[in-house]
């Protein structure tokens, strides 16, 4: 749907009065995207996929044909290459490109917000968790405002602040530790230790959105440190779930931590084995931030009485 707007002027010209009407056209369903560099060299839909969650590909290609996807303002009919920067305008209504996503509220007061995120959507930059909450509470300008991350297809608990105080504080807290962070996952194999604390290192491929371990120190590389607790295993199945804990807070440290010690996350696309995801019918990683705990020894300011307090939710491994 497109709305015309008109505006109307007088000119005068040799004493004689000339009426210009000038029309803009602007499209209500039109939405543009910049190409992230992870992206770059990557086809199209594959872009479009990941910044929709509702797009299927018949949409897709349907919207092609009708020449409704603009890159750089030039209108395509191919699912052509895009490049880092490029600015893809999509002209569909939002119901075709984004699925409704309703919030999971576990606790709310005045300074914080913890929430279960879903799978399928970004923390941040637009059309993420924290977009559609910063519209819910428009009041508050740019809160609520997230303290840590989860990746897109990693479910559960999500603190956000809603003021600036708070934000500080709790910066503050992650960063010395005083928060502890615990995950559930479902891994191929069984470890052979019931409990274990892996020390490696990791290198983050900003190019290609990737981690890589080593055991050993190498230039680039920065210490990582994760824990876990064996909670169960399915002897016939040959998998585990675990309770993970991080202790450094890295990119995709606790997927390829477990790949590198020989025990891939089933549904990791990225770190883990397409045939064993496959067995499974899991198309994203078994994880989940299921358990959150404040453990301050600073000062904490007017979160004090948040000390000692644990949120938890159910995983759905």
């Amino acid at each position: 749907m497109s709305i015309s707007v008109y505006l109307f002027a007088t000119l005068t010209y040799f004493n004689v009065y000339i009426e210009i009407k000038i029309i803009f056209e602007y499209n209500i369903n039109m939405k543009t995207f910049i190409v992230d560099k992870k992206f770059n060299n990557k086809k199209l839909d594959i872009f479009l996929y990941y910044n929709c969650n509702a797009l299927t590909r018949n949409t897709f290609f349907k919207t092609l044909r009708k020449k409704n996807i603009r890159i750089n303002d030039i209108k395509i009919s191919e699912n052509v290459i895009v490049h880092t920067d490029d600015e893809v305008k999509v002209f569909l209504p939002d119901n075709e490109l984004f699925k409704k996503i309703s919030v999971d509220v576990i606790f709310e007061d005045e300074n914080i917000l913890v929430i279960n995120k879903p799978i399928g959507i970004e923390v941040t930059g637009p059309e993420s968790i924290t977009s559609v909450l910063q519209k819910k509470y428009s009041d508050i300008p740019d809160f609520p405002s997230p303290c840590h991350r989860l990746d897109r297809n990693t479910s559960g608990i999500l603190l956000f602040a809603k003021n600036q105080i708070a934000l500080d504080i709790l910066l503050s807290k992650f960063k010395n530790k005083e928060v502890e962070k615990h995950y559930l996952c479902k891994v191929y194999g069984i470890p052979k230790k019931e409990h274990d604390t892996l020390e490696a290192y990791l290198f983050k491929d900003n190019k290609k959105s990737m981690v890589y371990i080593s055991d050993s120190f190498k230039k680039g590389y920065q210490k990582i440190l994760t824990s876990y607790s064996v909670l169960n295993k399915d002897i016939e199945n040959n998998t585990s779930i675990l309770d993970v804990e991080l202790h450094t807070g890295r990119t995709h440290q606790i997927r390829a931590h477990l790949a590198h010690i020989g025990y891939p996350i089933i549904g990791d696309g990225k770190y883990g084995k397409n045939d064993i995801n496959k067995k499974f019918g899991k198309k994203t990683q078994s994880l989940c931030s299921y358990k959150l705990k404040f453990e301050f020894i600073s000062d904490s300011g007017i979160l004090v009485y948040l000390n000692n307090k644990e949120f938890k939710t159910d995983a759905d491994l």
